[in-house]
Protein backbone atom coordinates (compact mmCIF):
# COMPACT_ATOMS: atom_id res chain seq x y z
CA UNK A 1 0.00 0.00 0.00
CA UNK A 2 1.35 3.48 -0.78
CA UNK A 3 1.50 6.44 1.26
CA UNK A 4 -1.82 8.34 2.03
CA UNK A 5 -2.39 11.44 -0.21
CA UNK A 6 -0.62 14.83 1.66
CA UNK A 7 -3.75 17.54 2.25
CA UNK A 8 -3.09 21.13 3.14
CA UNK A 9 -5.46 22.19 5.55
CA UNK A 10 -6.65 26.52 5.38
CA UNK A 11 -8.24 28.32 8.14
CA UNK A 12 -9.95 31.21 6.08
CA UNK A 13 -11.15 34.34 7.37
CA UNK A 14 -14.43 35.55 6.30
CA UNK A 15 -17.18 37.95 5.97
CA UNK A 16 -20.37 38.05 3.94
CA UNK A 17 -20.52 42.03 3.87
CA UNK A 18 -18.40 44.77 5.02
CA UNK A 19 -21.02 45.91 7.97
CA UNK A 20 -21.38 41.97 9.26
CA UNK A 21 -19.07 39.96 11.76
CA UNK A 22 -16.58 38.43 10.26
CA UNK A 23 -16.60 34.19 10.95
CA UNK A 24 -13.58 31.45 10.25
CA UNK A 25 -14.10 28.39 7.76
CA UNK A 26 -11.86 25.63 7.46
CA UNK A 27 -10.86 23.97 3.70
CA UNK A 28 -9.01 20.74 3.35
CA UNK A 29 -7.42 20.43 0.08
CA UNK A 30 -5.30 18.00 -2.31
CA UNK A 31 -1.39 18.77 -1.71
CA UNK A 32 0.32 19.68 -4.96
CA UNK A 33 4.34 20.29 -5.60
CA UNK A 34 4.89 24.02 -5.79
CA UNK A 35 1.44 24.90 -4.93
CA UNK A 36 1.05 28.87 -3.31
CA UNK A 37 -1.92 30.26 -1.49
CA UNK A 38 -3.53 31.38 -4.94
CA UNK A 39 -3.68 27.97 -5.74
CA UNK A 40 -5.04 26.76 -3.16
CA UNK A 41 -7.90 29.17 -3.27
CA UNK A 42 -8.29 28.46 -6.66
CA UNK A 43 -8.70 25.51 -5.90
CA UNK A 44 -11.36 26.74 -3.10
CA UNK A 45 -13.10 28.61 -5.54
CA UNK A 46 -13.69 25.50 -8.18
CA UNK A 47 -14.89 22.99 -5.29
CA UNK A 48 -16.13 25.32 -2.44
CA UNK A 49 -16.96 22.10 -0.22
CA UNK A 50 -15.56 22.91 3.69
CA UNK A 51 -13.82 20.68 5.67
CA UNK A 52 -16.89 19.15 7.37
CA UNK A 53 -18.18 18.41 4.05
CA UNK A 54 -20.97 21.35 3.46
CA UNK A 55 -20.86 22.99 0.32
CA UNK A 56 -20.44 27.09 0.41
CA UNK A 57 -19.62 30.09 -0.71
CA UNK A 58 -16.48 30.53 -3.19
CA UNK A 59 -14.16 32.45 -1.08
CA UNK A 60 -13.04 36.17 -2.88
CA UNK A 61 -9.78 37.85 -2.90
CA UNK A 62 -7.90 39.56 -5.18
CA UNK A 63 -5.00 38.94 -7.57
CA UNK A 64 -3.56 40.17 -11.20
CA UNK A 65 0.04 39.69 -12.50
CA UNK A 66 0.65 36.53 -9.94
CA UNK A 67 4.63 37.60 -9.86
CA UNK A 68 4.40 40.15 -7.04
CA UNK A 69 4.38 43.44 -9.33
CA UNK A 70 0.95 44.35 -8.57
CA UNK A 71 0.30 44.18 -4.97
CA UNK A 72 -3.69 43.28 -5.59
CA UNK A 73 -3.08 39.96 -3.35
CA UNK A 74 -1.86 41.44 0.14
CA UNK A 75 -3.14 39.51 3.20
CA UNK A 76 -2.27 38.44 6.49
CA UNK A 77 -0.86 34.57 6.07
CA UNK A 78 -0.19 32.93 9.42
CA UNK A 79 -0.20 36.14 10.85
CA UNK A 80 2.43 38.15 8.53
CA UNK A 81 1.11 40.86 5.83
CA UNK A 82 2.55 39.51 2.56
CA UNK A 83 1.70 38.62 -1.14
CA UNK A 84 -0.19 35.92 -1.59
CA UNK A 85 1.73 34.86 -4.81
CA UNK A 86 4.54 34.16 -3.45
CA UNK A 87 3.76 32.34 -0.11
CA UNK A 88 4.79 28.44 -1.17
CA UNK A 89 2.80 26.14 0.94
CA UNK A 90 6.00 24.11 1.45
CA UNK A 91 7.21 26.76 3.60
CA UNK A 92 4.33 27.86 5.82
CA UNK A 93 3.55 26.06 8.96
CA UNK A 94 -0.43 24.55 9.02
CA UNK A 95 -2.94 25.12 9.42
CA UNK A 96 -2.94 28.06 6.91
CA UNK A 97 -4.25 31.00 8.14
CA UNK A 98 -5.57 33.84 6.18
CA UNK A 99 -6.80 36.98 6.82
CA UNK A 100 -7.72 40.39 5.31
CA UNK A 101 -5.56 43.33 6.56
CA UNK A 102 -7.00 45.21 9.00
CA UNK A 103 -5.60 48.76 7.92
CA UNK A 104 -7.95 49.03 5.42
CA UNK A 105 -11.91 48.20 4.90
CA UNK A 106 -12.83 44.86 4.32
CA UNK A 107 -15.21 44.39 1.27
CA UNK A 108 -15.65 40.92 1.71
CA UNK A 109 -13.47 37.81 2.49
CA UNK A 110 -10.07 38.50 1.92
CA UNK A 111 -10.90 41.42 -0.09
CA UNK A 112 -10.02 45.19 0.89
CA UNK A 113 -10.12 48.21 -0.33
CA UNK A 114 -7.05 50.42 -0.82
CA UNK A 115 -8.24 53.48 -2.11
CA UNK A 116 -6.91 55.17 0.72
CA UNK A 117 -3.56 55.03 -0.63
CA UNK A 118 -4.73 55.89 -3.88
CA UNK A 119 -6.44 58.94 -2.53
CA UNK A 120 -3.41 59.91 -0.75
CA UNK A 121 -0.84 59.54 -3.64
CA UNK A 122 -3.17 62.16 -5.29
CA UNK A 123 -3.24 64.74 -2.10
CA UNK A 124 0.50 64.49 -2.43
CA UNK A 125 0.31 64.97 -6.25
CA UNK A 126 2.73 61.79 -6.29
CA UNK A 127 3.60 62.33 -10.23
CA UNK A 128 5.16 64.38 -12.32
CA UNK A 129 3.31 67.36 -14.14
CA UNK A 130 3.54 67.66 -17.76
CA UNK A 131 2.35 69.54 -21.05
CA UNK A 132 0.99 66.88 -23.58
CA UNK A 133 -0.45 69.39 -25.95
CA UNK A 134 2.44 68.96 -27.96
CA UNK A 135 6.01 66.74 -28.08
CA UNK A 136 8.42 67.74 -25.37
CA UNK A 137 10.77 65.80 -26.99
CA UNK A 138 13.64 63.42 -24.64
CA UNK A 139 13.15 64.13 -20.76
CA UNK A 140 15.98 65.66 -18.68
CA UNK A 141 18.50 62.99 -17.72
CA UNK A 142 19.15 62.08 -13.95
CA UNK A 143 22.28 61.34 -13.04
CA UNK A 144 23.47 57.71 -12.75
CA UNK A 145 23.89 57.78 -9.03
CA UNK A 146 20.59 59.55 -8.85
CA UNK A 147 18.46 57.04 -10.69
CA UNK A 148 20.13 53.85 -9.09
CA UNK A 149 18.25 54.69 -5.73
CA UNK A 150 15.06 56.77 -7.62
CA UNK A 151 14.98 53.24 -9.58
CA UNK A 152 14.61 50.75 -6.13
CA UNK A 153 11.87 53.26 -4.72
CA UNK A 154 9.77 53.24 -8.05
CA UNK A 155 9.38 49.58 -7.53
CA UNK A 156 6.17 50.40 -4.94
CA UNK A 157 3.29 48.90 -5.64
CA UNK A 158 1.37 50.36 -3.68
CA UNK A 159 0.36 46.96 -1.66
CA UNK A 160 -0.30 48.25 1.67
CA UNK A 161 2.00 45.88 3.55
CA UNK A 162 3.90 48.61 5.34
CA UNK A 163 0.64 50.39 6.67
CA UNK A 164 -0.24 46.74 7.56
CA UNK A 165 2.57 46.31 9.68
CA UNK A 166 3.13 49.94 11.26
CA UNK A 167 2.00 50.79 14.73
CA UNK A 168 1.32 54.14 14.18
CA UNK A 169 -1.07 53.56 11.49
CA UNK A 170 -4.50 53.12 13.48
CA UNK A 171 -8.02 54.43 13.80
CA UNK A 172 -6.73 57.18 16.00
CA UNK A 173 -4.47 58.61 13.47
CA UNK A 174 -4.77 59.72 10.19
CA UNK A 175 -0.61 58.86 9.57
CA UNK A 176 -0.33 58.38 5.91
CA UNK A 177 2.06 55.93 6.37
CA UNK A 178 5.74 54.96 4.57
CA UNK A 179 4.80 53.90 1.05
CA UNK A 180 3.12 57.59 0.08
CA UNK A 181 6.53 59.49 1.96
CA UNK A 182 8.60 57.19 -0.26
CA UNK A 183 7.11 58.54 -3.10
CA UNK A 184 7.25 62.33 -2.14
CA UNK A 185 11.01 61.34 -2.04
CA UNK A 186 11.02 59.57 -5.84
CA UNK A 187 8.81 62.48 -7.08
CA UNK A 188 11.22 65.38 -6.13
CA UNK A 189 14.28 63.35 -7.26
CA UNK A 190 13.03 63.58 -10.94
CA UNK A 191 14.28 67.16 -12.71
CA UNK A 192 10.85 67.78 -13.65
CA UNK A 193 9.41 66.75 -10.59
CA UNK A 194 11.08 69.14 -8.46
CA UNK A 195 9.51 71.92 -9.93
CA UNK A 196 6.56 70.83 -7.55
CA UNK A 197 8.91 69.93 -4.71
CA UNK A 198 7.98 72.63 -2.52
CA UNK A 199 4.44 71.98 -2.34
CA UNK A 200 4.81 67.82 -1.93
CA UNK A 201 6.96 68.97 1.02
CA UNK A 202 4.29 71.51 2.33
CA UNK A 203 1.64 68.89 1.98
CA UNK A 204 3.81 65.68 3.81
CA UNK A 205 4.00 67.95 6.55
CA UNK A 206 0.11 68.59 7.04
CA UNK A 207 -2.18 66.48 9.21
CA UNK A 208 -1.00 62.79 8.93
CA UNK A 209 2.48 63.34 7.52
CA UNK A 210 5.46 62.67 8.31
CA UNK A 211 5.11 64.00 12.31
CA UNK A 212 3.43 61.14 12.80
CA UNK A 213 5.88 58.30 12.25
CA UNK A 214 7.31 56.77 15.36
CA UNK A 215 10.87 55.13 13.47
CA UNK A 216 9.38 51.71 14.77
CA UNK A 217 11.00 50.13 11.20
CA UNK A 218 8.52 47.85 10.44
CA UNK A 219 7.60 49.04 7.20
CA UNK A 220 11.14 48.64 5.90
CA UNK A 221 11.14 44.66 7.39
CA UNK A 222 8.27 44.05 5.95
CA UNK A 223 8.13 45.16 2.41
CA UNK A 224 7.75 42.67 0.08
CA UNK A 225 10.28 45.38 -2.92
CA UNK A 226 13.08 45.53 -0.10
CA UNK A 227 12.56 49.25 -0.56
CA UNK A 228 14.78 51.38 1.88
CA UNK A 229 11.53 53.37 2.75
CA UNK A 230 13.07 54.33 6.80
CA UNK A 231 15.65 55.59 4.49
CA UNK A 232 13.09 57.86 2.30
CA UNK A 233 11.80 58.73 5.77
CA UNK A 234 14.62 60.08 7.10
CA UNK A 235 15.32 62.25 4.12
CA UNK A 236 11.87 63.35 3.63
CA UNK A 237 12.26 64.23 7.65
CA UNK A 238 15.58 66.75 6.57
CA UNK A 239 14.00 68.22 3.62
CA UNK A 240 10.25 69.14 5.17
CA UNK A 241 12.35 70.62 8.16
CA UNK A 242 14.49 72.60 5.30
CA UNK A 243 11.09 73.91 3.62
CA UNK A 244 9.61 74.62 7.33
CA UNK A 245 12.31 77.26 7.60
CA UNK A 246 12.15 78.39 4.08
CA UNK A 247 8.58 79.06 4.65
CA UNK A 248 8.97 80.82 8.06
CA UNK A 249 12.02 83.17 7.00
CA UNK A 250 10.91 83.29 2.85
CA UNK A 251 12.28 80.95 0.41
CA UNK A 252 14.60 83.61 -1.14
CA UNK A 253 16.75 84.25 1.59
CA UNK A 254 17.41 80.10 2.28
CA UNK A 255 19.93 78.48 0.10
CA UNK A 256 19.50 74.31 0.50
Amino acid sequence: MGEPAKTVVFEIERRDRPEEDSYWEKFELPYRMNMNVISALMEVRRNPINIDGERTTPVSWDMNCLEEVCGACSMVINGKARQACTALVDQLEQPIRLQPMKSFPVVRDLVIDRSSMFDTLKKLKAWIPIDGTHDLGEGPRMPERKRQWAYELSKCMTCGVCLEVCPNVNDKTDYIGAAPISQVRLMNAHPTGAMNRDERLNLLMGPGGIQECGMAQNCVESCPKGIPLTTSISSMNRDTTIQMFRNFFGSDRMVD
